[in-house]
């Protein structure tokens, strides 16, 4: 973090941390270039076959389950 918010030089860090200059130059680079992908959002597999029924099946019983709820309420 240092290194990026360019308070020090790379020499005062690299003499502070015990670390070759080009070293800590290496890591800010691969941090630059990686830091993009740390905000971009994953891309879901798409479901299988399986799992569309599971998730249908579910959405049956949830649906049942509210209705018998509302008619077992509903006839008292």
């Amino acid at each position: 973090m240092e290194v990026l918010k360019e308070q020090s030089s790379l020499k005062e860090l690299a003499q502070k941390y015990k670390l070759h200059p080009q070293q800590i130059r290496t890591w800010k680079s691969d941090f630059i270039s990686g830091a993009e992908s740390i905000f971009e959002t994953k891309k879901k597999s798409p479901k299988t076959e399986a799992e569309q029924r599971e998730d249908s099946l579910l959405t049956t019983i949830g649906k049942l389950t509210v209705e018998n709820d509302f008619l077992k309420k509903n006839l008292k």
